[in-house]
């Protein structure tokens, strides 16, 4: 019996470990560490970590769910990549659910809540560049969809988030002004939310989520760059 508390107390703390590697690795993603196509070194992550390699595969396995990154059978773990079209497919998709989120948050927010996201705001303004600022939009979308209250529209919404990090961090590199442009739709959008105006709060949600889309394919043509050349990770890592 006693084995059998200990194995059990092994395994939490075992998937803790994983969690928090998976959580890490994700951050690390997010603030461009980890970029597209860019290999996961196992050891490298476990000794900068402090923790073995065993939480550290469970993580990838974690993240590999989650389409962040794709195992290679006999060449590692890679930061998944993903085409121009694939990219934009998503964003629509985000953009119905993001303006649904809007709908529901709007009947239900408190000047609390109006005050924490335009603190939320007023941060991201204080942003000198993209490292900065990305990680605050993030958790700003993140909050705007938990407070519509409805755990599976966040769900979802997240896990299409996770996706796209690496694109909307492109989307937002278009000008020097993509920051601020889209930092004057998130007041535009507390403002609809503070009035309790559902369609317009679900309307200007959705819009937002395709400006990004419009600024994301923006910057790929300003670069010059074809779709084409942009190929799926499966592809590309069977080279």
């Amino acid at each position: 019996m006693k084995e059998d508390a200990l194995t059990q107390l092994r395994a939490r703390r075992a998937k803790s470990l994983s969690t928090l590697a998976a959580e890490e690795i994700e951050r690390m993603i997010i603030n461009g560490e980890l970029q597209s196509g860019d290999r996961i070194n196992e050891s490298t992550l476990a000794q900068m970590f402090g923790i073995s390699r065993g939480p550290i595969r469970e993580a990838c396995r974690s993240l590999e769910k989650s389409n962040l990154v794709r195992v290679v059978t006999n060449r590692g773990v890679f930061v998944r990549e993903m085409s121009v079209a694939q990219a934009a497919e998503i964003y629509e998709v985000r953009a119905q659910l993001f303006g649904l989120a809007g709908r529901l948050a709007a009947s239900r927010i408190t000047l609390r809540d109006v005050g924490e996201l335009r603190a939320m705001v007023s941060e991201m303004q204080k942003a000198k560049d993209i490292d900065a600022y990305y990680p605050l939009n993030v958790a700003f979308h993140s909050r705007l969809v938990e407070l519509s209250g409805n755990s599976r529209v966040a769900e979802l919404y997240n896990s299409l988030s996770k996706e796209l990090h690496l694109f909307r961090r492109r989307g937002l590199l278009l000008r020097n002004d993509s920051m601020a442009s889209s930092n004057q739709e998130h007041v535009r959008i507390i403002e609809a939310l503070r009035d309790h105006s559902s369609e317009v709060s679900e309307r200007m949600m959705a819009e937002h989520i395709l400006a990004g889309k419009t600024r994301l394919l923006d910057r790929v043509k300003e670069q010059g760059s074809e779709i084409s050349k942009l190929v799926p990770s499966s592809s590309k890592e069977s080279e």
